[in-house]
């Protein structure tokens, strides 16, 4: 059986490198206080966040090549959702506030955040069609494997990135109103 370690090349789809290149192309300024630089800060959202839409893509990967699998896997990815929520949330909070840095206003920003949010959506769909075109007996035990990734320690993001989440907690998320 395929390994499903978040740091498994079959993991690391094109999503994390063309998420990386995306979110490259942000100018953020860096805050006073931070010590760590807005390219540090990038690269390590995009290695988090690539990742995160990488379990996104074999997700849908495995509910469109084995339909017979979806509850089972849906449960887990429920499960594994409802555990991380506050980090996922994070990850969210972290990628619209560096849309945020990028735009000049409220206008700007919702124009932004819709453009980058789809061009995420794509490159997931492009992860997905990867992963489809893979030979059906290596997707079909990554597929049969997910509920168990989903279980494991494997696939907390926060203990697999304790680097990359360091750098991003240099940056304090915006309070809310």
């Amino acid at each position: 059986m395929r390994n499903l370690s978040i740091h498994n090349p079959a993991m690391r789809s094109s999503t994390s490198r063309l998420l990386l290149g995306f979110l490259l192309a942000f100018n953020l300024p860096s805050p006073a206080s931070a010590a760590v630089s807005a390219a540090d800060y990038r690269v390590a959202l995009g290695e988090i966040y690539g990742k995160y839409q990488g379990v996104l893509a074999l997700r849908e990967a495995c509910n469109s090549a084995f339909p017979q699998t979806r509850a089972r896997n849906d449960k887990a990815f429920a499960a594994w959702q409802m555990r991380y929520r506050n980090l996922h949330e994070e990850l969210d909070q972290r990628f619209a506030m560096m849309v945020r840095a990028y735009s000049k206003d409220d206008t700007d920003y919702s124009r932004n955040y819709g453009k980058y949010q789809g061009a995420v959506l794509r490159q997931r769909e492009e992860a997905r069609q990867a992963l489809l075109v893979e030979t059906r007996g290596e997707l079909e035990a990554q597929c049969k494997g997910l509920p168990q990734f989903l279980q494991s320690k494997e696939s907390d993001l926060e203990a697999k990135f304790p680097a990359d989440w360091h750098v991003l907690r240099q940056w304090p998320l915006p309070q809310s109103k």
